[in-house]
Parts: structure tokens; C-alpha cells; sequence
């Protein structure tokens, strides 16, 4: 049996990859001390990297949101990277001198209203030509819930519910402008047609909503939807809301896995096995030969977890100072002072008995012969998300992926802004277009043509038609439209 066919409920793999790129600018993946390293906050790194990734052909570049600052032992978490610019802003600046990358801006359902994050996302798409994502979040932790009037913050059911909730109430708002809406025309007796702009309530458990969108539909209809939860509740949700996952599981047996699980859950939600698209995150550490890669990786490493790094990552765990020790002798022997880890104030192992953890850690670095700074090392970056190898060798390992549909592609997370897609774009990107796995132009202009993703059409319309249309006939639609205003 292929490993195409073991996948089942009728999913038939493209046989292609897209990239995204995720720029991180927070945590121990980004190298910001070495002389190669630029800005992570002037527009110019955000420019360079958009353009290297639109030049490569990228689908989307990715932001993340930082709603406040990581802490650690109660004080801002100075050895890192600290605070990000507000990401649909940026998107809109970037908008301006890119032309065909998608803008997927994460926001988060807890500590943003339905009306206003949705006219938000509309604006973006229309000033985009229709290239706007929203990677739909929820936050599980009252730290963040400081920084915000309401505060608090909702248990891990309760937030997937008012997750769902808040996406529909956005997909109605979206939905609420009639294609045609629009008459404007010197003959025209209303700028908009009567019944074409339909008003959006709702009320529920944890909001209000009586709401006249004030915007219409942008080229795809409507921004595509990220999601990356991976708890049940997250995977039935994606299932459910998502058109693509920003998924964890990047190595190939976890990843067919993944898409098989996937798959399910999305037929099982009347969607179709191929709706869902994964896009899993990743690193790549490139060269012309293999051991060049590795040799590059070891510098990498080194800069991401210098000494200092290495001891105030375990004192996230053991929840005191740690600086006495040696970051190149062993584990301390000291046990936590903390009952339970914590992630809401860093990066951490949410929920982990301390002291279980730390004699499992000295056991295994032990085992290993590991300094605290190597065992860290290992722990901040996930060997299963590492692609480190020569172009030729990582390009045939991606085909892989692309022939089985495993994955639709990568979101890759580069450790050197604003120069860490340069690698990716000149050398493995042709290396997978010459395998036949990689795009060779842009599919059309917006982010649901570019990921072959169809466009929702209005539920009254989808009764009468009964499906969906591809971007390119909406996008077709819309441009004869135009020309009859």
C-alpha cells in the first residue's frame, strides 16, 4: 500500500509544497547578538524579509502577536528579544511594497470583539488586493489577561467555545455584503442595492453583537483562516473553522499521522478530506554540502543558548536563582522551589510537576554526559522541526513530503533576520521547482489562489448553487463586475 492511499476518506494529494515564513523575533530560535543579526523591530527587516520570501515565491509571511512581555523570576526577560510591533499594522505597511505574499496576522478571540477584529481584517484584505489571514488564537493564562480591562481569562474548553463562537460571528460579518452589492454608476439610484448589506446579531455568553458591516468582500471573499491548536478541542475546531493549520508535527511519520487525524475530523465535519491544508513550522540550516550544514548548525546553536541563557532557562523550572552554577557543569542538584511549572510568564512545560521534571532532566543529561548548556541547547530546538543538510538532500527529503501529503507545505521560522531566507530562496527553492514540487509563478494575485483554496460563497447563494467556487472564478467574477461599474 503507498503512503498516499493509507491516509483514506478520499484525500488525494497535490503533490506540491508552499512556504511560508514565520517571523518570530521572540524566544531562543532567533539569533539576535551575532553581527550578522538585524533589527526585530525596523520596518527594513520586515521589508527584507517579506520581498526575499516574495521572491521565492511564498505563500503567506506569518506575525505572531505578543499581548506582553515575557518575564522571568518577576522581572522582564532581558536575555531575550523582547515585544513585537503590532502585526496587522505592519501587514499594512508591508502590503504597500509587496504584491502577491499573503498577510497572516495572529489575533487573538479572548481579548478582541468580533465587529472590530473583523472590520479590521476586511480593511487589511482590501488594502491588500485580498492577500489578508488571520491565524485565530486563544490565550489559557491570566498573566495576559492583566494587560486587559476584563482581565482573567477562559479554562480550556470554555476558550475553544467562545473561539467558535467569535469565527462565526466574523464569517457572518464577512458573509453580509452581497457580491453585487455595490451599484455605483452614474445611472445608479443607490450607491448600494436594497437587501444587499445584511446586519449581523448575536448574543452570548461572553459578548453582544448588533452590528452593519461597513466594508465589502475583498477579492477572495474573505481572509483565510490559520489555526494551530493541537489539543483535541484545538483539532476539531481547525476541522471545523480552519482552511489551513499551522501544525507541530513536522517530522514525516508524526506528520501523515497528523493528516490522517485531520482528514477525519474534517470529513467528519462535512467539510471536504482536502479543505484543510497543514503547514507545520520548521527551521532549515543549509549549505552546498552536508557537513558544511552541520557545522553552520553547531554555530547556530551556539548563539541561540549562550551561558547565561542556560541558566535562566532552568530557573524557569526550578523557580530560583540559579547564576552560582557553572553553565558547562551539571544539572544543580537543588531541588525546585516551585510545586508546579508555569508557561504563563515564558516559554515552559505548562502544567509539569517541578521536581519530576528535574529528576528526569539530571538523570537524563547524565545519561547523556550533558553540561546545562548542552542539555538546554537540546531542549530549546526540536531536532524533529530542524531541517540542517545539503540543498540536494533537503530538497529530496521535501519531495517526500509533497508526494505522500504529508504536508501542503512549511512555515518556516528563519534564526537570522532579516537574511535568514537568503539560503532558502536561492538555492533549495530551485532545487524543489527542477523536482516538480515547488511553484514556478504565482497561482494568481490572492492568498486563496496561491494555496488553491476555495472560495466560500454566501449561504443563501450556496443553497441555490449548492458548493463552493475556486478563487480564480471568484476573482473572474469580481474583475467583470468591476468593469460593469
Amino acid at each position: 500500500m503507498s503512503e498516499n492511499s493509507e491516509i483514506g476518506n478520499g484525500f488525494v494529494p497535490s503533490g506540491q509544497l508552499q512556504f511560508g515564513v514565520f517571523f518570530q523575533g521572540v524566544n531562543s530560535g532567533t539569533v539576535w547578538k551575532a553581527a550578522e543579526s538585524g533589527s526585530q523591530t525596523d520596518f527594513d527587516s520586515f521589508r527584507h524579509l517579506a520581498q526575499t520570501a516574495e521572491r521565492g515565491l511564498f505563500a503567506a509571511f506569518f506575525l505572531g502577536e505578543g499581548l506582553r512581555l515575557r518575564e522571568h523570576l518577576g522581572r522582564p526577560h532581558a536575555l531575550d528579544v523582547a515585544g513585537r510591533p503590532d502585526a496587522q499594522t505592519m501587514l499594512a505597511a508591508l502590503a504597500a511594497v509587496t504584491n502577491k505574499i499573503g498577510l497572516v496576522a495572529t489575533q487573538n478571540t479572548t481579548y478582541n470583539d468580533p465587529a472590530h477584529l473583523a472590520h479590521r481584517f476586511s480593511s487589511l484584505d482590501l488594502l491588500s488586493g485580498g492577500r489578508a489571514a488571520w491565524n485565530v488564537v486563544t490565550t489559557d493564562n491570566a498573566w495576559t489577561g492583566e494587560n486587559f480591562r476584563r482581565g482573567g481569562y477562559l479554562d480550556h474548553t470554555d476558550r475553544y467555545r467562545h473561539a467558535e463562537a467569535f469565527v462565526e460571528t466574523a464569517k457572518r460579518i464577512w458573509d453580509s455584503w452581497a457580491q453585487d452589492a455595490i451599484a455605483e454608476s452614474e445611472t445608479a439610484a443607490a450607491w448600494s442595492a436594497p437587501g444587499s448589506i445584511r446586519e449581523v446579531s448575536h448574543a452570548g455568553q461572553h459578548y453582544t453583537v448588533e452590528y452593519a458591516p461597513g466594508l465589502p468582500r475583498s477579492a477572495q471573499y474573505r481572509p483565510v483562516l490559520f489555526q494551530a491548536g493541537d489539543s483535541p478541542e484545538g483539532r476539531d475546531f481547525a476541522a471545523r473553522q480552519a482552511d489551513v493549520i499551522f501544525s507541530a508535527h513536522p517530522a514525516y511519520a508524526p506528520a501523515l499521522d497528523f493528516r490522517r487525524d485531520i482528514v477525519a475530523r474534517t470529513v467528519k465535519a462535512g467539510r471536504g478530506p482536502n479543505d484543510v491544508q497543514i503547514m507545520p513550522a520548521s527551521e532549515f540550516i543549509l549549505a552546498a554540502t552536508a557537513q558544511e550544514a552541520v557545522d553552520k548548525k553547531a554555530w547556530v546553536r551556539s548563539q541561540q543558548i549562550g551561558p547565561q541563557q542556560a541558566i535562566a532557562y532552568l530557573e524557569q523550572f526550578w523557580g530560583r536563582e540559579l547564576s552560582e552554577y557553572d553553565p558547562d557543569g551539571p544539572l544543580p542538584e537543588i531541588d525546585p522551589v516551585v510545586v508546579e511549572t508555569s508557561e504563563t510568564r515564558g516559554s515552559g512545560f505548562h502544567g509539569a510537576k517541578a521536581r519530576q521534571l528535574a529528576d528526569q532532566w539530571r538523570a537524563e543529561s547524565k545519561d547523556k554526559g550533558q553540561s546545562i548548556r548542552a542539555f538546554v541547547s537540546g531542549k530549546t530546538s526540536r531536532v524533529d522541526a530542524t531541517f540542517t543538510g545539503s540543498y540536494t538532500d533537503i530538497a529530496d527529503t521535501l519531495a517526500r513530503y509533497a508526494k505522500s501529503g504529508a504536508v501542503d507545505g512549511f512555515n518556516i521560522s528563519p534564526w537570522l533576520v532579516p537574511t535568514g531566507l537568503d539560503d532558502i530562496v536561492n538555492h533549495l527553492v530551485p532545487e524543489l521547482q527542477a523536482r516538480g514540487v515547488y511553484p514556478t509563478e504565482y497561482a494568481g494575485t490572492t492568498l486563496r489562489e496561491h494555496l488553491g483554496l476555495p472560495v466560500p460563497v454566501r449561504p443563501e447563494v450556496q443553497s441555490e448553487q449548492g458548493g463552493e467556487t475556486t478563487a480564480a472564478e471568484v476573482s473572474l467574477q469580481l474583475a467583470v463586475a468591476a468593469q460593469q461599474l
